[in-house]
């Protein structure tokens, strides 16, 4: 049985602003599989998707619920969804079912998963979707937004008494490795498992997760992080009653923070005091404006995409345009004269001319500001001045994460005849760590390392006085790690071997 429903949502009750009509549209597909048939069915996965659309309904979504999906099934929704989407739209998706991770990939399972056993692996590849891909399709799309949810990492669904197991696990893999603009949260960490149910008298229709996850999203004036740390926070501490480790995890590639329920309403009275400067207000990725600013929404698809990166001497800005230009220019603040980025010495195949200079420098103690961008268009016609929010502490613990990201081979050094670990690594970008854990022989990371606090203007340096290695205890031949970064989310566990 199969079962799709598409279903426009609509914006209730007076804390939703109705949308312009020339407004980016929230899209969501959320997919619930509860009746598999070589595999153990589930009770609460369907019960779930209803649930969420229900929400995503109210916020403003228009809403596809997918039930029982077959994998033909499933790429038809996926090509629905898919389709319904525009550029510099906000995309929502949600499984809630079996998921299985093989070698580092996620693989999303439709009701007709054959029973794979060990040395079947790619039975499960041809016949399960492949969740990077969900991500390739919506950032084609143009997408400003998407926001993917996964309440899929509960036990081995191939686990069989007398059977030997097919070489995976049950749950998802980190999606550590998210393309700008891409928000993913997971219902548990890696190497957990996630809760149906409390105990047996658990009467909830919905599981641990998607039960606390849909009341956080209604909560107004919450951005995506604080979505997902309370929801973190709340199931962790729900898991704990019953002796039961379950800690979500999630990744955060977004340029803007994304408000799904509006902005912190105003008081009657607050509303004529107009003197707040438009460079304070709050940035809204998925959202369009409230307020009667005169600058272009954060949604426009033309708007560019700046990423920011921490070196010795200060900050490198680099703009991302999507649209052909022929000059590039900028300021800090509302005020002042726009500086041009000057050219590359390079053509731009599409105009013929040369390249403008995509990037810009800030002092190193730059404070939070807007930095103010605009271009000129193949036709010669200005576009802009777009906002762009410049945080340096928050720039600084995304810029050193997606470092620690690619660079998780080098986080320790152990072995030599000295018997010693160095951790020097993590100390050079420990402004996006928040706790290290380590385990001695043991697969479970059980001991805190202590880092030394970070240092906003030289955030790279290493401490003279820092320790930067230890002497490895009871001569262990192997070392696991575990981060605890800054924004919430866990690494992966790495082990590091003499």
């Amino acid at each position: 049985m199969r079962q799709l429903v598409l279903t426009i949502g609509v914006l209730m009750s007076a804390t939703f602003v109705a949308l312009p009509a020339w407004a980016a549209k929230r899209v969501a597909l959320v997919v619930g599989n509860d009746n598999y048939r070589n595999v153990t069915k589930l009770q609460k996965a369907v019960n779930d998707a209803r649930a969420m659309g229900e929400v995503l309904k109210k916020l403003g979504f228009e809403v596809m619920v997918a039930e029982n999906q077959t994998r033909q099934g499933f790429s038809q929704a996926l090509l629905a969804f898919e389709t319904s989407l525009d550029k510099g739209d906000t995309a929502f998706f949600f499984f809630a079912g079996h998921g299985f991770e093989i070698t580092g990939q996620n693989y999303l399972l439709p009701t007709d998963i054959p029973a794979a056993t060990a040395g079947q692996e790619e039975l499960v590849r041809d016949s399960a979707v492949l969740a990077d891909r969900i991500v390739d399709r919506l950032q084609n799309k143009g997408v400003r937004s998407a926001i993917l949810v996964f309440d899929a990492c509960r036990n081995n669904p191939f686990e069989r008494s007398g059977v030997r197991a097919l070489n995976g696990s049950g749950g998802l893999a980190p999606m550590t490795q998210l393309p700008e603009g891409v928000f993913s949260i997971f219902s548990a960490g890696p190497r957990q498992t996630a809760l149906d149910r409390l105990s047996n008298n658990d009467t909830d229709p919905n599981s641990v997760f998607t039960r606390t996850f849909i009341k956080e999203l209604q909560e107004p004036s919450l951005n995506l992080v604080q979505i997902a740390q309370r929801t973190r926070r709340t199931v962790s501490e729900l898991a704990e009653t019953v002796k039961h480790r379950q800690v979500p995890v999630y990744f955060d590639q977004m340029v803007d923070d994304v408000f799904l329920n509006g902005q912190a309403p105003l008081k009657a009275d607050a509303v004529q005091a107009s003197t707040i400067p438009t460079s304070q207000l709050p940035k809204v990725a998925a959202l369009p404006p409230v307020n009667t600013s005169p600058l272009p929404a954060p949604d426009n698809p033309n708007a560019p995409i700046a990423s920011f990166s921490r070196h010795n001497g200060g900050w490198t800005v680099v703009f991302s345009i999507a649209d052909p230009a022929l000059g590039i220019s900028w300021r800090k603040g509302d005020s002042g004269d726009f500086r041009e980025t000057g050219f590359m010495d390079t053509l731009d195949p599409r105009t013929r001319k040369r390249l403008p200079n995509p990037s810009i420098q800030l002092n190193a103690d730059e404070p939070a500001t807007t930095l103010q961008v605009r271009y000129i268009d193949a036709t010669g016609e200005m576009q802009g001045p777009f906002p762009i929010r410049f945080d340096p502490e928050a720039a600084l613990v995304r810029d050193q994460r997606k470092i620690l990201d690619m660079t998780a081979s080098n986080w320790l050094e152990f072995g030599g005849s000295n018997g010693l670990l160095y951790y020097t690594h993590l100390i050079s970008y420990r402004c996006a760590i928040r706790e290290v854990k380590l385990g001695f022989d043991t697969s479970v990371p059980d001991q805190v390392l202590k880092l030394p606090p970070c240092n906003q203007r030289d955030p790279m340096a290493v401490p003279s006085n820092a320790p930067i290695y230890m002497k490895v205890p009871g001569g262990a031949r192997s070392v696991s790690v575990e981060l605890q970064f800054r924004d919430g989310s866990v690494s992966e566990i790495r082990t590091f071997r003499k």
